[in-house]
């Protein structure tokens, strides 16, 4: 029963100087703020990159395995594609299909 005890109170004490460790561990000179803020700035960018890269893959294979609804557009003004299921769907700038109702599916304007 005592080796409980000590043991839970061991725990404590171990999990407690980590939460101040990491608390230590905040960069609170100007060096520190620049490289967090050069971080954010570099994951910004890879998610940036990232989407992209999922959209431009989407919307290939669209072109390939699916048909391009021809004469309509997606509210966002992109090319509306119909599945194997008759579905109709656009993709987002995250590259995720988007699938519409009838009334979101508009005309595209003749140029």
């Amino acid at each position: 029963m005592k080796k409980r005890y000590l043991l839970g109170f061991a725990a404590a004490v171990a999990v407690s100087l980590f939460t101040i460790s990491a608390s230590a561990q905040e960069k609170k000179t100007e060096v520190g703020k620049a490289i967090q803020k050069t971080g954010k700035a570099v994951e910004k960018g890879a998610n940036a990159v990232g989407n992209k890269t999922a959209e431009v893959a989407v919307k290939g294979s669209a072109k390939v395995a699916d048909q391009t609804y021809k004469g309509k557009m997606a509210p966002d003004g992109t090319n509306v594609y119909i599945d194997s299921k008759n579905r109709k769907y656009y993709v987002n700038k995250k590259g995720a299909k988007v699938y519409l109702k009838a009334s979101e599916i508009r005309n595209r304007p003749v140029q």
